[in-house]
């Protein structure tokens, strides 16, 4: 029984001067690395100097002329005139199904609420709150009724006036299919 007693005692004594070991109350020694490699990494990071490249730059820009997947160039500027283009040029190229409409009220709720108003009255939180000073465009003015899907496309991806661009928000679907909700839900129940 006595043996018993001891062992157990050189076994807590023990783990007491392991533990009394690890601690370090200056917090200046992390103590022993079983695995060094994965907790410093062996790659460059992101913004380091890297002295393979002439310049000392790690991060690399693309290769000229090249463009993301799935990333389509958007040729119009924000400008009144390129406005007018986009509207004349462009053209939705989905169909203006019930379940296009329905994902595109979930977008218009998502990005635009906010602003315009669940009515699209532009009457949103962020101007009826006071956090914002200038009150966004109407969706049920008489100009807007008049704009076609293009026009609203190319607002949402370029911006205009006030209004951010949203192009890198917003995947190019997505956004025909707020415009295509904007006229076939908002708009519809308006009258002129």
């Amino acid at each position: 029984m006595t043996k018993k007693r001891n062992n157990r005692a050189i076994i807590a004594a023990l783990c007491l001067l392991v533990i009394g070991a690890s601690c370090d109350r200056t917090r200046n020694d992390k103590g022993y690395e079983y695995f060094p490699d994965m907790a410093h990494s062996l790659a460059y990071e992101t913004y380091d100097v890297n002295s393979i490249f002439p310049d000392g730059m790690n991060m690399r820009l693309p290769a000229e002329n090249t463009i993301p997947r799935e990333m389509m160039p958007y040729t119009y500027t924000n400008s009144a005139e390129d406005r007018a283009l986009a509207a004349a040029e462009l053209v939705n190229p989905l169909e203006p199904t019930a379940e296009n409409i329905s994902q595109g009220k979930t977008q218009y709720t998502i990005f635009c609420a906010n602003c315009h108003g669940e009515k699209g009255d532009g009457k949103g939180f962020l101007f009826t709150s006071g956090r914002y000073a200038i009150q966004p465009a109407s969706l049920l003015s008489a100009k807007m009724l008049e704009a076609p899907e293009s026009d609203i496309f190319h607002v949402i991806t370029a911006g205009f006036q006030v209004m951010a661009p949203h192009g890198q928000l917003i995947r190019p679907d997505d956004r025909w299919k707020i415009a295509m909700f904007v006229k076939n839900e908002l708009q519809a129940n308006t009258v002129n």
